[in-house]
């Protein structure tokens, strides 16, 4: 028997759905990365400061360099908040769902960075300065644990099967984005002439995160919570109606059943976070301080990287839905690995275009694994406990890569300025990369479960 040739109106209401479809997933894109965005922003702003002016203006009563130091660790104090922000947004974003934690999210560091910007500093108050302005670092670190990781997971979960990797690279396209708004920002204010940089200029930065505050959070209002969730919603509520045992804590459930998980994604994630601050805030610091070249250039070598940076992103993206997140991950740190030798060379030979040009590659070619990080991340964890492992695992190795630029400001004092200090590390990091993406392929070649379960 014939099949029934589908009708004018099955055909037109089948159009209007894969309008609607598509046009929700573009919205949850978006959103995902504005949101990402302006929280990059506002970590990166602070970075690129301490790097340049809060060693004279928190941190006056103690010797330069060491000065520098404490900066670059008040820095790192909101990577330690990282894993605290991961276990209890984690936790929310498991319960209460995806969009209403990233919204309590993008409230915390949009308002936290914003007050940094009303801050007295030690001229002022005295030591009460550094204590609160690390105080606001650590409630920054705090909301960061859980922004990406869900935004991640809001692309992932929405995105068809066949484009994961390219919906779920969206929020990483935050990062090259917050990098090059918060560069130009920071480049337009070290343009000022010294004395109104570290009287008010400095706090411009950071006010602005109050407008970009109302801007992602119209966005993000506007997006609807992911289909996997509520999968999990019902499921939960059908095992709670015929009285089936109560499941643990979503963190506890990923320590139970996924530790070997944990373990890969902290030695594969340390180069988003050590390998990208290690070109950025530390790289800033070494070529003002070691090699004497003006701070702008520096951060114009950082808006280079952050474009090239977006470019990696996309071709790690594109690559993961052909090949595989996890072999696209392995890829992009082999092409690391090999580019450190480059990278060196040009650091150590002073010359500045060269200088410039080994900053904007070594951010730019760690774009490639950026790109289908997530996705890989996403696979490697239960739908149940998914947002807790991915935001646990992410920044417990955020954690560890966040106090890179102090080692490296530490290492460069022992060994009195070394240049070996960048390519060392780097090379370091993207080595853990390679081995982490193995392991991760190996895990996914054995794995049943999809995304969607």
């Amino acid at each position: 028997m014939a099949a029934t040739p589908a009708s004018p109106a099955d055909s037109s209401t089948s159009e209007a759905r894969s309008k609607a479809d598509l046009k929700r997933l573009r919205r949850v894109a978006s959103t995902s990365f504005m949101g990402t965005a302006m929280e990059w922003y506002d970590y990166f702003i602070y970075g690129l400061l301490a790097a340049l002016v809060f060693d004279e203006l928190f941190f006056p009563s103690f010797d330069p360099e060491v000065g520098t130091v404490l900066a670059l660790l008040s820095f790192g104090i909101g990577f330690i908040a990282r894993p605290v922000g991961a276990i209890l947004f984690g936790h929310l974003g498991d319960r209460i769902g995806r969009k209403n934690t990233l919204i309590v999210t993008l409230l915390v560091i949009g308002l936290s960075t914003g007050i940094i910007g009303l801050l007295p500093t030690f001229d002022t108050i005295g030591f009460a300065a550094p204590i609160l302005l690390t105080t606001l670092r650590f409630i920054q670190g705090l909301s960061l644990g859980g922004e990406w990781s869900g935004a991640v997971l809001l692309a992932v979960e929405h995105a068809p099967a066949k484009k994961r990797a390219f919906y779920g690279a969206m929020p990483q396209y935050g990062s090259p984005a917050g990098t090059l708004v918060s560069s130009a920002v920071v480049t337009l204010v070290t343009l000022m002439p010294e004395d109104q940089l570290m009287s008010w200029g400095w706090r411009i930065p950071f006010l602005l995160s109050f407008v970009f505050l109302a801007v992602a959070l119209y966005m993000r209002l506007r997006v609807e919570e992911s289909p996997v969730f509520t999968d999990v919603v019902q499921t939960q509520v059908a095992e709670k109606a015929a009285k089936t045992n109560r499941k643990p804590l979503p963190v506890i459930e990923v320590f139970r059943h996924a530790w070997r998980s944990v373990l890969i994604v902290v030695i594969t994630v340390l180069f988003a976070s050590g390998g990208f601050f290690l070109m950025t805030t530390y790289a800033v610091n070494f070529g003002t301080a070691e090699l004497g070249m003006e701070p702008w250039k520096l951060l114009v070598a950082t808006m280079v990287g952050a474009v090239l940076e977006a470019i990696g992103i996309y071709i790690g993206a594109r690559m993961g839905d052909r090949w595989g997140a996890a072999k696209t991950v392995i890829f992009g740190g082999v092409v690391a690995l090999v580019l450190v030798i480059p990278i060196a060379l040009m650091l150590g030979s002073g010359v500045e275009v060269l200088v410039i040009a080994a900053v904007a590659l070594g951010i730019g070619v760690l774009g490639i694994p950026y790109g289908p990080l997530g996705t890989m991340l996403s696979e490697l964890f239960s739908a149940r406990y998914r947002y807790s492992g991915v935001a646990v695992s992410y920044n417990i190795g955020g954690l560890i890569g966040g106090f890179v630029p102090s080692i490296a400001a530490a290492l460069a004092i022992a060994l009195n300025g070394s240049v070996i200090v960048i390519p060392l590390l780097l090379g370091a990091i993207m080595l853990l990369c390679v081995v982490g993406g193995l392991l991760a392929a190996r895990v996914l070649a054995n794995q049943k479960e999809t995304i969607a379960a």
